[in-house]
């Protein structure tokens, strides 16, 4: 009240007196508002009705209305604690109560003389008077709202000139075991769409974040994009903390994404929906549509080994002419220029080859791997074009990432879960969200053939930098992936414990840099992540080292030799062998079991 309304308890909702001088400071030049308590109260409560950023004379003759109206029918004392409870202080984050536990990691009730007051100093401009980004201009406030407090007699002037100098310490971590507002923002939208007012306070929410886990992404996508700014040929503007005055929903700084998932209940454990909250609250995640890359190549391999394309079949990695209907030819290349000749489709995969996935799409059809897409979650539209097959159709991070969860559980995909179960202020259970499984979308054994051919991308292939931070016990499965003109990086990887994915990108589509690609830039950032994440969970990284992904019934398996794609013989040399995984009714004839050879051992016996 000292700083914002020092005659709360004696106007109408409208200090006729505050208006006059008002005026008489803006005929002098020092401009000024008048708004009472009750006048901004409204202007929360009702944004459809006043729009607070209109700055005419009929909005705030509908504000004055409007006030005088809300003090018939509530008391001055409601009107204070409406306005405390639900005014904004930034961050997303409204009420005082709220305020002091971010910003102080305390209780309002807790707060200090001093602290109080630095809250009292952000009404006027949340965004301007930030306790976090300028602590020096939010000092100099709160030593002017304690200077009133001292003049109209709520505090004394020793009081004032203790507080005054107090310094202004603020939580590191801005009140939360782990920084995640992303997360919050959709943990109130969800909640609100199924109609619980969790703005209004008195609820308690039970979410599914992991603090450890989350940290984990924001230090590792922190890192790493710091890291890449510091190149010395890096051409583009740098992130620079504590510039903005005011978030914005797009940066021309290099952005990022970050979402972690629990493979078997979709849990959503990590989500980091870009580099800084304060400068740009939009979710990359959540609400970012962007071009997948060879990161979608998976759901089209997974098609063509449904297909009964076995993963030693030899495809040729070489120059390709497709006519289109608009009479255009589309001719697919990879970011290296060259082609490599006869490739098993394990090889293919691994070394992410364009035009031996084009290939597929179109012997597939782009419709069949479309609808192998929606059965694993991903509801974005798949365009009918040959590009497709290598991630030309945009789709939202969080759905792809999601769709991955159907290699970790062996063809049935889940839906990311942000929420347990919300309560009330008397502890009664007002929503409760289940895990939510989609029907298969995959034969088991083919989704464990793919998954175990994703290893390879980790274990040799483009993701191979994945193994400087986690150790050969822990295994990963996964895809990088790079969008033709260098403009995304991806890396969606598995382990028995966590689907996670990593995006680059700038918010206006552009050139990271040249030879910009998920294996060097984006599957490091997941790597520490996850690496952090299993330091810290000693018991998960003592039980990969003994038990492994191991094979459904009806999958065979044997040994091949990597160059040919042909079954191993006596004479193939150790570093070309490995073992191949086939569905069963595909594996070569030499693989397969024969009845007949029982009878060789002479009659069965019972």
């Amino acid at each position: 009240m000292a700083v914002e309304d020092h005659r709360f308890y004696q106007h109408d909702g409208v200090d006729v007196v505050g208006i006059a001088g008002a005026l008489k400071d803006n005929i002098f030049g020092e401009r000024r508002g008048a708004s009472t308590i009750t006048q901004q109260l409204v202007g929360n409560m009702h944004p459809d009705l006043i729009d607070r950023t209109d700055m005419s004379l009929g909005r705030k003759l509908k504000e004055q209305s409007a006030a005088r109206e809300m003090e018939k029918h509530y008391t001055k004392d409601q009107i204070l604690e409406a306005y405390l409870n639900q005014i904004s202080f930034g961050h997303g984050w409204y009420g005082v109560e709220s305020a002091a536990r971010h910003y102080f990691g305390k209780s309002a009730s807790k707060l200090s003389l001093a602290e109080a007051a630095a809250l009292a100093a952000m009404p006027k401009g949340p965004a301007l008077y930030d306790p976090l980004k300028y602590p020096d201009r939010v000092r100099q406030r709160r030593n002017v709202v304690l200077s009133l407090m001292a003049d109209q007699g709520y505090i004394t002037k020793p009081q004032a000139a203790s507080a005054q100098g107090a310094p202004l310490v603020t939580q590191p971590n801005s009140g939360y075991s782990a920084y995640s507002p992303w997360f919050v923002d959709v943990v109130r939208v969800q909640a609100q769409r199924a109609g619980i007012p969790v703005i209004q306070g008195g609820y308690r929410i039970y979410t599914s974040l992991d603090p450890v886990l989350q940290n984990a992404a924001t230090g590792a996508l922190l890192e790493e994009t710091a890291a890449i700014e510091s190149q010395p040929d890096y051409a583009h503007p740098k992130y620079s903390p504590g510039t903005r005055t005011a978030p914005t929903r797009t940066t021309d700084y290099l952005q990022g994404m970050v979402v972690a998932l629990d493979p078997a209940s979709g849990d959503v454990r990590a989500l980091v929906g870009g580099r800084d909250y304060g400068d740009s609250q939009f979710d990359r995640a959540v609400d970012g549509m962007r071009q997948p890359g060879s990161s979608f190549k998976p759901i089209v391999y997974a098609a063509a080994i449904a297909d009964s394309i076995t993963p030693n079949t030899i495809f040729s990695d070489t120059a390709l002419s497709i006519s289109l209907p608009n009479g255009t030819v589309y001719r697919p290349e990879d970011s290296d220029g060259q082609y490599l000749g006869p490739l098993t489709l394990r090889d293919a995969l691994a070394r992410s080859r364009n035009v031996i996935a084009v290939q597929l799409g179109m012997r597939l059809g782009i419709d069949s791997i479309a609808s192998l897409a929606r059965r694993m979650g991903l509801s974005s539209k798949i365009a009918p074009y040959p590009s497709s097959a290598i991630g030309a159709s945009v789709v939202q991070p969080l759905d792809l990432i999601a769709a991955y969860t159907t290699f970790a559980n062996l063809g049935t995909p889940v839906e990311p879960r942000f929420i347990y179960r919300i309560e009330d202020r008397n502890r009664k259970v007002v929503l409760t969200r289940g895990v939510s499984a989609l029907a298969p979308a995959l034969d088991p054994r083919v989704t464990y053939v793919v998954r175990d051919m994703m290893r390879d991308v980790v274990e040799r292939g483009t993701a191979s930098s994945i193994r400087r931070y986690l150790p050969a016990s822990v295994p990963v499965a996964g895809k990088t992936g790079t969008t033709n003109d260098n403009s995304d990086v991806w890396f969606i990887g598995l382990t028995p414990d966590l689907v996670a994915g990593v995006w680059l990108g700038f918010d206006k589509p552009t050139s990271i840099a040249s030879g910009a690609a998920g294996g060097s830039m984006a599957a490091p950032i997941w790597g520490k992540m996850v690496a952090r994440y299993y330091a810290l969970q000693p018991q998960l990284s003592a039980y990969h080292a003994t038990e492994q992904w191991n094979p459904p019934l009806g999958v065979i398996m044997g040994d091949v030799d990597r160059a040919t794609g042909e079954l191993a013989t006596d004479q193939t040399p150790p570093d070309r062998r490995y073992t191949e995984y086939f569905v069963e009714g595909t594996e070569p004839p030499a693989l397969r079991a024969d009845p007949w050879k029982l009878f060789a051992w002479g009659p069965i016996i019972y």
